[in-house]
């Protein structure tokens, strides 16, 4: 299928944890080989493209998104050649391959910090990184009061060569991503490089990791910068015009960014016709199953994109946050919820993205202590559980441990629920979740149904809510009551639930045309 020029703008975009996918050699983590071996299912589900967390050489302090080489693949998923072995197979399989970007900081095994850290204080060595004298007389008090992501100071205070303590470096997240000075010119000049690596190489775009947090305020080290916010600074916007002028020289390639702001004007400029053609949104993920809030969340994000002429984008989950179905409460009351949200996302114009699982109604998983891996764990003295829960890899077939994904012992035990949600019995059960992405997914690209850019909204009973696209006569009902309501008028396209009488049933959706 050869997809349009913008082909982003309406795209099914699904997202691999690459780590939890497939394992091809046994060794219980998720490799390239392992998931070039199931694009057939990706394929299947109907996704226009493959979003790939980091694969880059890392010692995986962040699974990840520590990066040391960005131009490198590291071991534990293969090696270049298995790339560009993964970029052909994707593109024979009619989809595109997107790739995580991680330009806020490195790792601490990066050979720039490790120059760093032999270098002297004021050096081109540190100049790439946010190096600061602590406050204080000795300097033993951080250069400001921010905090990291991941729990305590965001400073980390270094050994100097002589031995005696030294300067403090900053750190937006783990101690171990020392964040990159973005008025270095180096800096700039040694992302276009990544960028073009991977271009060259076949990669279809990008999607920007911390895409606000890049610029710093002028001074981190008096006393008002510790009230200064640590992101979304203007001077962010010159950086994204910069990765937008590369990816221009690719025809056909987008960028994404991880923007993590409330879906507003600060948000909608990061969508700028110079800047990046999508922007992933996170608010979906975290509003309840509330039909008001849901449609404000909607309201707020489509008139943030077409505010600057960009398309919306929509995402029930992703690698930070709790699984769908847990998050709206478990069982099948979640689940149930899960596939009625999902067959609204669906409804409404712009990107969707499904995180890897969630078209499988996957669940959090409540680990043993001794098997988190998470910083935020630690780094949080062991009081947050992190994210490890819904990063269990992913069950396909058979039994117990791997169920499909590894002939070892997978990175994370895979509970025994997980064998009730299995790839292989869902394909065969029509009705099953899997099923109805996919059927929802072929709708939503074959009917006539799904077009216009607006959303028309039509009076629904409380706790309700029913939408059509602008220029479409496909309506879209939700019921999160605790009762059944009247269906609108219509023929039922899709429904999440059984529909047995001409009623709407609680945590349903429904398509009408």
């Amino acid at each position: 299928m050869q997809l349009p020029a913008q082909w982003w703008r309406d795209a099914v975009i699904y997202q691999v944890y690459a780590r939890s996918f497939a394992d091809a050699d046994g060794d219980g983590v998720g490799d390239l080989d392992g998931i070039a071996s199931r694009l057939g299912y990706i394929e299947l589900l109907g996704a226009d493209a493959v979003l790939l967390t980091p694969i880059y050489a890392s010692p995986m302090a962040d699974h990840g998104y520590d990066v040391a080489d960005p131009r490198d693949v590291d071991p534990v998923f293969g090696d270049l050649d298995g790339f560009d072995a993964l970029v052909d197979r994707v593109h024979e399989h009619g989809m595109k391959l997107l790739l995580d970007l991680v330009p806020n900081h490195t790792s601490v095994q990066h050979e720039w910090f490790r120059a760093a850290l032999t270098a002297a204080p004021g050096s081109p060595e540190r100049s790439r990184y946010h190096f600061r004298p602590g406050r204080g007389l000795d300097g033993a008090t951080p250069p400001n009061g921010w905090t990291s992501t991941f729990g305590g100071p965001a400073w980390t205070r270094v050994t100097e060569t002589d031995g005696r303590p030294g300067e403090w470096y900053l750190h937006l997240f783990a101690p171990e991503q020392p964040d990159l000075n973005w008025t270095n010119p180096e800096v700039w000049a040694d992302l276009e490089k990544t960028m073009r690596f991977w271009l060259d190489r076949g990669v279809d775009g990008f999607r920007v990791e911390a895409a606000h947090c890049l610029a710093k305020p002028a001074s981190l080290t008096d006393a008002a910068s510790a009230r200064v916010r640590p992101f979304d600074q203007d001077g962010v916007h010159e950086i994204h015009r910069m990765i937008r002028s590369v990816i221009d020289h690719y025809p056909g390639r987008v960028v994404i960014g991880d923007i993590g702001l409330p879906a507003d004007q600060r948000f909608a400029a990061y969508l700028r016709e110079d800047e990046l053609h999508l922007g992933f949104s996170r608010e979906l993920a975290v509003t309840p199953f509330d039909a008001d809030a849901i449609r404000e969340t909607i309201e707020s994000a489509l008139a943030a994109a077409t505010s600057v002429g960009a398309s919306a984008t929509w995402a029930l989950g992703h690698h930070d946050v709790s699984r769908a179905v847990s998050r709206y409460g478990g069982g099948e009351i979640g689940r149930a919820r899960a596939l009625a949200m999902a067959m609204v996302t669906m409804a409404l114009p712009g990107a969707v993205f499904v995180y890897y699982g969630e078209e499988l109604g996957l669940i959090d998983v409540d680990l043993p202590d001794e098997v988190l891996q998470d910083p935020l764990w630690e780094r949080s003295g062991r009081r947050e559980r992190g994210r490890d829960g819904y990063r269990v890899p992913l069950p396909w077939e058979g039994g117990p441990p791997g169920y499909g994904f590894t002939s070892g012992a997978p990175w994370l035990p895979m509970p025994a629920e997980y064998g009730e949600l299995l790839v292989a019995d869902q394909l065969e059960d029509t009705a099953s979740m899997l099923s109805a992405y996919r059927a929802a997914i072929e709708l939503r690209r074959t009917h006539p149904g799904f077009v216009g850019d607006a959303v028309e909204w039509f009076g629904a009973p409380p706790g309700c809510l029913a939408f059509r696209r602008s220029g479409s006569t496909l309506v879209c009902a939700l019921n999160a009551s605790t009762a059944p309501v009247p269906l609108p008028p219509g023929e039922v396209l899709l429904s999440s639930s059984p529909l047995e009488t001409d009623e709407l049933p609680p945590d349903t959706a429904a398509w009408l045309v």
